[in-house]
């Protein structure tokens, strides 16, 4: 990451449950240096893919505490602080900033549907000024399938104008590539990272980012070496043989509810049952799935 700027193949990090299904911060770590190895630029930690909105506070903080303590560089951790109460979300924050930790990624308020663009911007706008620190960075987390609270374009430029140095860019989970490139178009300089893993190539094409995606838990050494290489004409073969394992490897965990599938896969791949584990209301994978899978 640049300083205002992030750009990279950024991992939307599993957690690891422990059998009474608290966070297994070793293994969590432990993967994280995994990510690190394979080339991700960094750890989107505390996002959808790592059921953040199934923890605590308490617990949201105590897994970012452990990735610092474990030797994971500050500078590469993009926690997700965004929750329902905005004043929690300035305190996640702060803790986050209290740790090195500068750039995030936010959530708007979603709990209250069909709310207004200046309600949305009145909330962002709310936290950004009672963290009140200038080394803050902020991704917006468009997600609307989930939140219900889309991030308009409207929205994006009345935040970028008031807080130009903080709002950097927005993972955009709509999953449309033509969303995505609207916004690179409109809002030049403004960091928008993919969060499906087969638009990173397409939306590089045009101006993107990088990406905040679930499968790179699995293949973030090819999502990397797409993100190095796909405008150099002598590795064309090589990134569409990326892009096709990358796609592949995508549609294999969408078969089944995603989550509980790649932390299966996860588990398979380590032998740290660890893995399997979801918070309810998910389930884990049937042993029918699981060996389908």
């Amino acid at each position: 990451m640049t300083e205002l700027f992030p750009s990279g193949v950024f991992c939307a990090a599993l957690t690891p449950l422990q059998t009474d299904l608290m966070p297994d911060h070793a293994s969590f770590v432990r993967h994280c240096r995994y990510l690190l190895e394979e080339g991700c630029d960094g750890i989107a930690l505390l996002g959808t893919t790592g059921e953040a909105n199934s923890f605590s506070g308490d617990e949201r903080r105590g897994l970012l505490e452990a990735a610092v303590a474990g030797g994971i560089a500050p500078d590469k951790l993009l926690p997700g602080t965004g929750v329902a109460a905005f004043t929690e979300t300035v305190a996640l924050t702060k803790h986050a900033l209290s740790l090195g930790v500068t750039t995030v990624v936010m959530l708007p308020p979603f709990y209250y549907k069909e709310v207004s663009d200046e309600g949305v911007f009145a909330a962002y706008s709310e936290i950004v000024q009672r963290i009140g620190d200038d080394r803050l960075r902020v991704v917006l987390y468009h997600i609307p399938r989930f939140s219900a609270v889309p991030i308009t374009h409207s929205v994006i430029e009345r935040l970028r104008d008031r807080f130009p140095r903080t709002i950097v860019g927005i993972k955009d989970s709509f999953g449309e590539l033509a969303h995505m490139e609207a916004v690179v178009r409109r809002f030049p300089g403004f960091a928008v990272l993919a969060g499906a893993d087969p638009l990173l190539l397409p939306l590089l094409k045009d101006g993107g980012a990088g990406c905040i995606t679930a499968t790179s838990n699995l293949v973030a050494r090819d999502l990397a070496f797409v993100f190095r290489n796909y405008a150099d004409p002598a590795k064309q073969a090589e990134v569409e043989a990326a892009q096709a394992r990358i796609v592949a490897t995508r549609n294999r965990v969408t078969r089944f509810a995603q989550i509980p599938s790649i932390k299966a896969l996860l588990a398979r791949q380590t032998g740290n049952e660890h893995w399997r584990h979801v918070r309810p209301p998910l389930l884990p994978l049937s042993e029918g799935e699981a060996a389908e899978l």
